[in-house]
C-alpha cells in the first residue's frame, strides 16, 4: 500500500504523485514563482529531500526533469533553464547544471494553497508540515495524464486538451446527469505533446473512456515535400508518444542491416524478406530536426516512380511510427482507494473535490472578514472617544481589561488598539478605516450567500474555470482521424501444395498434389512425420515440447529441391523446447489437441495463429507431459472421439463431451489412466470404422481396422477406461 498511495499511483484530485506534489510544494516555500531568478536544481533537490522526501535524490530529480520537459508533459509544471534531456531518450544534466523555477501554469495546483482549502500534515519527521493535496483550480489528472507501476496495479493517463476538459467539467457541472457520450463531444480523445493522429474507431474511444481501460492506435504524421524533377520525399513531423527519431532510424537499420539472431547462424527468412523490401523503396533516412523543427524526419525514397501509399503503408508497418497506446485510468480516489475510473468518474470527483475546495476557501476568507470587521469597529470606536481611550491608557497599571470594560471592547479588540500607531488617529484614516469597513461588510455579505446559496457557488466555479481556461489554454495538436491501419498486402498465388515435415523436424513445401509419398527422401536417420495436401493461402502451424503454437504461412516454407530447413529457423523457439509436430491446412479447419496426460480439447486452426515469431502458449502441460499429433477433422463428419492408451486400451466416446477451447488451456480428460500410463494418441472417429497404426506381431508396425460391432464394444463415457485391443497389438496412432 505505501508503494501504491505513496509513490506509483496519481490522486484524482490534484492529479499528482507524492513526489511530484513535494516538489511543486517545496518550490513554491522557495519562492521560485514563475517570475523569480531560477535556482540551482540541486538547491531545490535539497530542500525537498530533507524536509519532505526521504528518498534518493536521483529520483526526485528524475521527476522534477519529468515536470519540465514539453514533450513529456502537455502542461509542464516546471520551467526548467539547462539540458532538462531530449525526446531521443537523452538524459538531462546533473543536477548542479541546470535551474528551474514553476511554470505560470502552476499557480493552478498552488494559488489557493494558503487559503485553507487543503489539510497539512506532518513530513516524515514531525518538523515541518505538508499538504495532503494541492488545491487543482483545474483536473491535472487529465490534463498531463500519467503512468505509474505498482504492486498489482498500473496506470497509463494519456494527456488532455485543457480547453477541452475544461469544458466538460463545466457541462458536467450544469448538468450532473451528463454520460460519458455527451462529455465525448467535449473531450474527444487524448492530446499528446507531440501532436500525432489518434487512428482508432470512435467505438475503441469510447469504450476506453466509458470502461477506464483500452488501447489506441497511434500514427506519425507527415507531408510530402516536391524535389526537382519531379522527385519528392517524406518528412515526418509528428511522432506518437514515447517514439523517437533516433528510434525509428534505429528500427531502419536493423532492417535495412539485420543481424544473426542469437542461437541462429544466419539470417531468418523473414529477416532478408524485409531487407530486401526496404532496400528496394528506401534510399535514405536523415534525421533534420532542430530548435525549430522539434521532429523532422526526412525519408527519400529509391526512386520517384514508387507509389506513395505503398512506401509510407511499409514504413508505418515495420517502425514504431505506427503504434498503440494504453489507457488505464486506474487513481486513487476520494475515499483514499485506488480504482479504475471512467471519464465521468475522475470528473465527477474532481468536481466534488473542487466543490469542497472553494467552500473551505470561503469559509477560511469569511473567517479572515468576519475578524477584520471585528477590529475595525473596535477602531471606529476609539476615533469617536480618542480622548477618553489615550486617557484611560495613561492612567491605568494595565490598560487592557480597563478598555475592555470602559467601552465594552473584545480581548482583540483592545490588544489592536494598543498596538496602533498615533498616526492612525488622524482624521483622514478615519475616513479609510470608515470605508474599509463598508468594503468588507459587502465582502461578507457575498462570501455569505456563496456558502448558503448552492447556485451561486456553482456559478463562481464555473466563472473561474472558464477563466483559468481562457488564460492558459491552447489549440489541440493530436489530430483525431480514424484510419485503418497500416499493412502490406504480399500477393499469394493461390496455387496447390504439399507440405512435409519430418520427424526430426525438417519442414518444406512441395507444388503440386498427388504425390507419391513413399517417394519422397529425407536425411539419413530421419522420415516422414506428417504430409498433407493443402494450398499456398493455408497456414501451418508448429508445436513444441511446451504447448506453444507458431504460426507460419504455407507461402512461406520453404521449397523442396533439398531437404528443407529446421522448423526453430522460421520461429522463434524458447531455449529448452523442441518443436515436434506440424499442422497445416485452412484457417477455419477443426483441430484436436491432446497430451500424453491423457487431457485434451478441441479448437479451430485460426485459434493457433500468431503474428509473432515467438508463437504463444496455447496448450497447458505439465512438466512430465508431451503433446501428442494434432489430429483435423471435419465436425459435422466426425460424431466420436477415439483415445487409445498405452498400455492398449481403446475409449471412444461422443464428441459433445469434448471442451472446445478458442483460447488454448489444459482440456478434459479424455480417458481415465492408471498409474505411469501414458496416452498414446487421440483422433477423430465417424462411428463406423477405425483404423489404428502400431506395433504387432514380431514386433513389425502394422495397422488394424475396427468396423460394426467389433467397434461398437468400445464405445463409451469420456473419462472412462475403456476396453483392451486385440492381444499382441500395441496401438500408437491413429490413421484419418
Amino acid at each position: 500500500m505505501s508503494v501504491v498511495k505513496g509513490r506509483a499511483l496519481p490522486d484524482v484530485c490534484d492529479g499528482q504523485k507524492p513526489v511530484q506534489r513535494r516538489i511543486l510544494y517545496a518550490m513554491r516555500e522557495l519562492g521560485l514563482a514563475a517570475n523569480a531568478k531560477p535556482v540551482k536544481s540541486a538547491r531545490i533537490v535539497g530542500e525537498v529531500l530533507g524536509k519532505l522526501h526521504p528518498h534518493g535524490d536521483q529520483s526526485a530529480y528524475d521527476a522534477m526533469v519529468r515536470l519540465a520537459q514539453d514533450f513529456t508533459m502537455r502542461y509542464p509544471l516546471v520551467e526548467g533553464h539547462g539540458n532538462f534531456g531530449s525526446r531521443d531518450g537523452d538524459g538531462a544534466a546533473a543536477m548542479r547544471y541546470t535551474e528551474a523555477r514553476l511554470a505560470p501554469i502552476a499557480e493552478l495546483l498552488l494559488a489557493e494553497i494558503d487559503q485553507g482549502t487543503v489539510d497539512f500534515i506532518p513530513n516524515y519527521d514531525g518538523a515541518f508540515r505538508e499538504p495532503t493535496l494541492l488545491p487543482a483550480r483545474l483536473p491535472m489528472l487529465l490534463l498531463n495524464g500519467a503512468s505509474g507501476i505498482a504492486v498489482g496495479l498500473a496506470t497509463e493517463m494519456p494527456s488532455h486538451n485543457l480547453r477541452e476538459v475544461a469544458a466538460a467539467a463545466v457541462a458536467l457541472i450544469r448538468n450532473p446527469k451528463l454520460d460519458v457520450d455527451a462529455l465525448r463531444t467535449f473531450v474527444p480523445g487524448p492530446d499528446f505533446p507531440g501532436g500525432a493522429q489518434i487512428i482508432s474507431s470512435d467505438e475503441d474511444l469510447r469504450s476506453a473512456y466509458d470502461t477506464g481501460r483500452g488501447s489506441l492506435k497511434v500514427r506519425a504524421r507527415w507531408i510530402y515535400e516536391e524535389l526537382a524533377r519531379a522527385q519528392w520525399q517524406v518528412v515526418i513531423t509528428e511522432l506518437p508518444p514515447g517514439v523517437s527519431v533516433q528510434k525509428v532510424l534505429s528500427e531502419i537499420e536493423e532492417a535495412t542491416n539485420p543481424k544473426v539472431r542469437t542461437g541462429k547462424k544466419t539470417l531468418t527468412q523473414e529477416q532478408s524478406q524485409l531487407k530486401q523490401l526496404t532496400l528496394s523503396i528506401l534510399d535514405k533516412a536523415r534525421d533534420e530536426s532542430s530548435k525549430d523543427s522539434p521532429v523532422r524526419l526526412v525519408l527519400e525514397p529509391r526512386s520517384s516512380r514508387i507509389d506513395r501509399e505503398d512506401f509510407i503503408n511499409t514504413l508505418l508497418v515495420h517502425t514504431g511510427m505506427e503504434s498503440s497506446v494504453s489507457v488505464n485510468l486506474v487513481t486513487i480516489g476520494r475515499d483514499g482507494r485506488p480504482q479504475q475510473k471512467s471519464l465521468r468518474g475522475v470528473l465527477g470527483e474532481w468536481i466534488e473535490f473542487r466543490f469542497d475546495t472553494v467552500r473551505r476557501r470561503c469559509t477560511h476568507r469569511l473567517a479572515q472578514v468576519d475578524d477584520r470587521i471585528h477590529v475595525l469597529e473596535g477602531r471606529m470606536l476609539v476615533l469617536l472617544e480618542v480622548d477618553a481611550v489615550i486617557r484611560v491608557i495613561r492612567n491605568a497599571d494595565d490598560p487592557k481589561p480597563e478598555l475592555m470594560a470602559a467601552f465594552a471592547l473584545s480581548e482583540r479588540q483592545a490588544e489592536d488598539i494598543l498596538e496602533m500607531r498615533l498616526r492612525q488617529l488622524a482624521r483622514l484614516e478615519g475616513f479609510r478605516i470608515e470605508q474599509e469597513l463598508a468594503d468588507k461588510r459587502v465582502e461578507r455579505a457575498e462570501l455569505a450567500e456563496l456558502l448558503a446559496n448552492p447556485a451561486s457557488m456553482k456559478k463562481l466555479i464555473v466563472k473561474e474555470i472558464e477563466a483559468d481556461a481562457k488564460r492558459h489554454g491552447d489549440a489541440r495538436r493530436t489530430l483525431i482521424q480514424t484510419s485503418e491501419r497500416a499493412s502490406v498486402e504480399t500477393v499469394v498465388v493461390d496455387d496447390p501444395v504439399t507440405v512435409i515435415f519430418s520427424s526430426k523436424g525438417w519442414v518444406r513445401a512441395r507444388t503440386g498434389h498427388g504425390h507419391d509419398w513413399g517417394q519422397f527422401t529425407f536425411k539419413e536417420g530421419d522420415a516422414l512425420q506428417f504430409a498433407r495436401e493443402v494450398r499456398t493461402v493455408d497456414q501451418a502451424v508448429f508445436i513444441d515440447t511446451r504447448g506453444r503454437a507458431y504460426a507460419v504461412p504455407v507461402a512461406q516454407l520453404p521449397g523442396a529441391r533439398t531437404d528443407g530447413v529446421p522448423a526453430p529457423s522460421l520461429l522463434d523457439v524458447q531455449e529448452g523446447a523442441r518443436v515436434t509436430h506440424m499442422i497445416a491446412g485452412r484457417p477455419e479447419e477443426g483441430v484436436l489437441l491432446s497430451g500424453s496426460g491423457g487431457y485434451g480439447f478441441a479448437c479451430t486452426l485460426s485459434d493457433m495463429l500468431s503474428r509473432i515469431r515467438a508463437g504463444k502458449q496455447f496448450m497447458g502441460l505439465a512438466s512430465d507431459e508431451e503433446p501428442l499429433k494434432p489430429m483435423i477433422y471435419v465436425p459435422a463428419a466426425t460424431p466420436s472421439i477415439a483415445a487409445v492408451s498405452g498400455f492398449g486400451r481403446l475409449l471412444v466416446f461422443p464428441i459433445e463431451e469434448f471442451k472446445q477451447l478458442a483460447g488454448g488451456g489444459r482440456g478434459v480428460i479424455a480417458i481415465g489412466l492408471d498409474d505411469g500410463e501414458r496416452l498414446a494418441a487421440l483422433g477423430p472417429c465417424d462411428g463406423r470404422t477405425l483404423r489404428l497404426t502400431g506395433i504387432g506381431r514380431g514386433g513389425k508396425a502394422g495397422e488394424i481396422e475396427l468396423k460394426g460391432a467389433e467397434l461398437a464394444q468400445y464405445f463409451g463415457r469420456r473419462a472412462r477406461k475403456g476396453l483392451l485391443l486385440p492381444k499382441k497389438f500395441r496401438a500408437t496412432g491413429i490413421v484419418v
